[in-house]
């Protein structure tokens, strides 16, 4: 991991030869097939006596990401983790390429509605160099503003790509998507508006109330974890936005519901009759259910796939009683502390300003014009400063 020191940037410690060595006997037996492991730990150790870190082959990347999103604990565990697909675009670490990855990992995921569960990984840390991040918690959330409209839980980071020079709509609304801040040491954090093509959005109403709709709900269709490091063998890679698929009470509980979120218990339950004189009365509970109601039903009637938390609670006991031990060693998800600030406050910047450049909003168009020549890459028709 890099450490700041005094303002000053070091370079990311050598990797973790018993780390690296924990995985790769760990993927051996997962896969016998890839030879003997006495070879590939020769390779790594002479790599990294080289270099100070080592490659993943594309196959340990896959496998160590699977494993990662396996275990996290932060996707839906009914998810079959064996299909998940992993985008290995580890030698992308300019800001703007990451950025342009990030909206094509959205379109891919989203699928017309048919979740597909998706990781993308960007270049690690190295000794030669530290890997791009993203600041946002999930790729796509809402702005939430100092007169209260919108999400109040990203105020501070509202207010903060605001001072980065982020443009708000004229016409301010409680569901503003926020845009991408991702950082680079020779770049430093810079700003990308989301195409709207990609925020597959859906409306929320009730299968029996039909005031519901009125209230003006809605949610995006994809939780994309924008700011948790991959930790695979002893290499970082700080850019790894990954994604499953939502469970209903994440958004009609936590996001719409809760007082800290939309608050949206309180009219569903005046609207329901309900007194709200006192909490005994458990009004909050019985809006709630409500407000899950109609974001299972929404989502079902828009066909964007979603779980009940119901559901999700078979899954997760099934996955404790099937899961090993935990190792130091296993491939993992973490959430840094600086990476937490991050995205709730919008800084501090993870590398030195002195050595960044001045933070430059970036439009749609700009990201369209990467993603037009996405396919292109195959052919080598990417020049090395788009990445």
């Amino acid at each position: 991991m890099t450490a700041v020191h005094n303002g000053v940037r070091a370079l990311p410690e050598a990797v973790d030869l018993d780390a690296a060595e924990g995985f790769l006997r760990m993927f051996h037996i997962a896969h016998p097939e890839a030879g003997a492991i006495g070879t590939r730990l020769a390779a790594v150790r002479a790599e990294a006596a080289e270099t100070g870190t080592y490659r993943h082959t594309a196959q340990e990347l896959s496998y160590g990401a699977r494993i990662a999103m396996r275990d996290s604990g932060w996707c839906t565990s009914g998810l079959p983790w064996r299909r998940l697909k992993v985008r290995d675009l580890r030698g992308f670490r300019n800001a703007a390429a990451v950025a342009g990855e990030c909206v094509e990992h959205l379109r891919v995921a989203t699928n017309g509605g048919e979740i597909r569960p998706l990781v993308t990984v960007f270049a690690p840390d190295s000794p030669s160099g530290p890997g791009p991040c993203v600041w946002n918690e999930q790729l796509i959330r809402y702005a939430g503003y100092s007169d209260g409209i919108g999400d109040p839980r990203y105020a501070a980071f509202t207010e903060a790509v605001l001072g980065m020079g982020w443009k708000a709509p004229t016409m301010r609304s409680r569901f503003d998507v926020l845009p991408l801040v991702v950082e680079t040491a020779h770049e430093g954090p810079r700003l990308f508006e989301l195409p709207p093509e990609v925020v597959h959005e859906v409306p929320i109403e009730h299968p029996d109330l039909p005031w519901f709709g009125g209230l003006g709900l809605r949610w995006h269709a994809v939780p994309v974890i924008g700011n948790m490091r991959l930790s695979i063998g002893g290499v970082s890679y700080p850019a790894a936005p990954f994604n499953s698929w939502f469970v209903g009470s994440e958004i009609g509980t936590r996001s719409l519901g809760d007082e800290n979120g939309y608050a949206a218990a309180k009219p569903v339950a005046r609207a329901l009759g309900l007194d709200t004189t006192s909490e005994r009365t458990l009004w909050r509970d019985r809006a709630v259910v409500e407000l899950n109601r109609a974001v299972l039903h929404s989502f079902d009637r828009a066909e964007v796939t979603i779980t009940d938390h119901h559901t999700e609670s078979q899954h997760r006991l099934s996955w404790l009683r099937a899961r090993q031990r935990h190792s130091g060693n296993r491939p993992t998800f973490r959430l840094d502390p600086g990476s937490a600030q991050r995205a709730r406050t919008g800084g501090p910047a993870r590398f030195s300003p002195s050595e960044s450049e001045t933070t430059r909003p970036q439009s749609p168009g700009r990201l369209a014009e990467l993603l037009k020549h996405h396919n292109d890459r195959s052919s080598g028709l990417h020049s090395d400063d788009s990445r």
